[in-house]
């Protein structure tokens, strides 16, 4: 780890949900100076104070828990005094659940991270990097719609914040993260496990896949590197969803298949950067930095002479277009997330 938060105060949002859990772990046995774990989850809370306790009491004392949501300014602005960095991982991301809510997506995802940037700003904050999603990309359903406005406040914001305050606003933007709560291969070995089939919504459909530890290590260059307003994608390998069914009953016993048909918002492949976002963006070896459109209002400018240095590309980043993995390639790829090595521990396989 770099000495970059060295005796530093990292705050994390969402912090008791998978990705916050492994950001904690990460940083649990360096020098950083305190972890705090902002969420509305008491439940949850008590449970990762307990885990601390027992497999790390050498660092208990670093982590500090803080009980609010980032729908409430105030219980935000408390929070962020003192910290140095914080790693934005609250947000409403269940797909269907935001297509009947759309309200609550909004609530959560645009207007909480709008209250925790202006708390950010007013705290003086160095570094804040928000936790985006594929879906923000060509948006077609509620919750992805919600991401890119997140990604629009952040950005609307970058500049603001870092004159006002010092603050550095950036994103972060992910495909699936395999074995993340909510994800489809913890539900595939459920399934399998109960001698259930498992069940596929689209065999055609295909996802980009990247462990927790690859999700980690992508904010942590974000928070390096990012310049005022920065979007970061990992360069990821990508499988069908009936390929990566397939591989997971290799490793855990082939029960059969069942086609439900697609969900209430699913894309059938996801799209990580634009064609529009591609003509920004710039290659860092296993990420690409999308940097900002900082031209402001003054229209007259660019109706007089133009930009000609916006060019359309031919297609966009997406998982459809990306290295597809096949049945062999996406064992070994789904044999690097610790869940699954733990389950088949526990299943008994090898």
């Amino acid at each position: 780890m770099s000495s970059y938060f060295s005796g530093k105060t990292l705050m994390i949002t969402g912090g008791t949900g998978s990705f916050g859990t492994i950001v904690l772990k990460r940083f649990l046995e360096t020098d950083i100076g305190e972890i705090r774990i902002f969420s509305r989850d008491e439940t949850k809370q008590d449970a990762m104070r307990h885990y601390i306790q027992a497999d790390h009491p050498a660092c208990a004392d670093k982590v500090k828990f803080f009980i609010g949501d980032i729908r409430n300014y105030e219980s935000v602005r408390e929070a962020v005094d003192g910290v140095d960095f914080i790693f934005h991982a609250a947000a409403l991301k269940e797909v269907p659940s935001c297509e009947f809510f759309p309200m609550e997506a909004v609530k959560t995802n645009i207007i909480g991270t709008d209250n925790l940037i202006r708390a950010a700003v007013e705290a003086r904050v160095k570094n804040v990097v928000c936790l985006s999603t594929d879906k923000a990309a060509y948006p077609i359903n509620a919750m992805g719609i919600s991401k890119a406005m997140m990604e629009k406040v952040a950005r609307a914001n970058a500049l603001k914040a870092y004159t006002k305050g010092g603050t550095i606003v950036s994103c972060t933007r992910y495909g699936n993260v395999m074995c993340s709560r909510g994800s489809i291969i913890p539900l595939f070995i459920e399934q399998i496990k109960a001698g259930k089939p498992i069940t596929i919504t689209n065999p055609s459909m295909t996802r980009f896949l990247m462990n927790l530890d690859e999700a980690v290590d992508l904010v942590l260059f974000a928070f390096e590197h990012a310049r005022p307003g920065d979007l970061f994608v990992q360069k990821s390998d990508a499988s069908t969803i009936e390929v990566l069914g397939l591989a997971v009953q290799q490793l855990f016993g082939d029960t059969g298949i069942r086609i439900i048909g697609s969900r209430h918002g699913e894309k059938l492949y996801e799209t990580l950067m634009t064609k529009e976002e591609l003509v920004r963006a710039e290659d860092m070896g296993n990420y690409f930095r999308v940097t900002p459109d900082n031209r402001d209002l003054n229209y007259d400018n660019y109706i007089q002479s133009g930009d000609f240095t916006k060019v359309q590309m031919d297609d966009d980043y997406n998982s459809h277009n990306t290295t597809l993995l096949d049945v062999e390639g996406t064992v070994r790829k789904i044999l690097t997330a610790e869940y699954v090595k733990e389950q088949l521990e526990g299943w008994g396989k090898k």
